[in-house]
């Protein structure tokens, strides 16, 4: 199986068991690392960033945060720039994500919600873009994210290199008090 595929399978098998709700919200500076199924897989979820104003007051709503997974049987990694993104109006449906050089990036559908449709529609999307270590680890600046739906809409989510360099610290740090397998080659 090509990495690309692996860390897509990963990235969806650990979607449905480990979805942003099941995590406690992190203070605004911590990085927080769960096991999931038994030890199977390492989760490692960046703090929250406000990128609109929460939707309706509501605080868990239109953040985008870094989260990680580490499969502990294999080493397989995957790490990715989640976002909620809650909203009136016509259904958006993201589909597609970019960074910042224009190039595409593997898209996660995560969930889509219809909040209600009485006065006005209203929905609470999430979905995730795949950032590959390298990229990560040479951008120390930061990384810029552009998700765009079928509705036309784009959302441009600017990941500043104090995140990047947190959560690959918080990574690298379990990481070496607690080795897992290495890749297969």
């Amino acid at each position: 199986m090509r990495p690309s595929s692996i860390f897509a399978a990963l990235s969806l098998a650990l979607v449905g068991c480990a979805g942003p709700s099941s995590y406690p919200i992190p203070a605004v500076t911590d990085v927080v690392a769960t096991t999931e199924q038994g030890g199977k897989f390492l989760s490692f979820v960046g703090p929250r960033r406000q990128f609109a104003e929460p939707f309706l007051g509501v605080p868990d709503t239109n953040y985008d945060l870094l989260r990680t997974f580490i499969d502990t049987r294999n080493g397989e990694r995957a790490e990715q720039l989640f976002v909620e993104n809650s909203y009136f109006g016509k259904e958006r449906e993201w589909n597609a994500a970019r960074d910042g050089q224009g190039q595409a990036l593997k898209f996660v559908p995560v969930s889509k919600n219809e909040i209600t449709c009485q006065a006005e529609c209203s929905y609470a999307e999430e979905f995730a873009a795949v950032l590959p270590d390298a990229v990560l680890r040479g951008s120390p600046q930061g990384v810029s994210v552009t998700f765009a739906a079928k509705s036309g809409e784009t959302l441009k989510i600017a990941v500043p290199g104090e995140a990047i360099k947190k959560q690959l610290a918080a990574v690298d740090s379990a990481l070496a008090a607690q080795p897992v397998a290495p890749p297969p080659k």
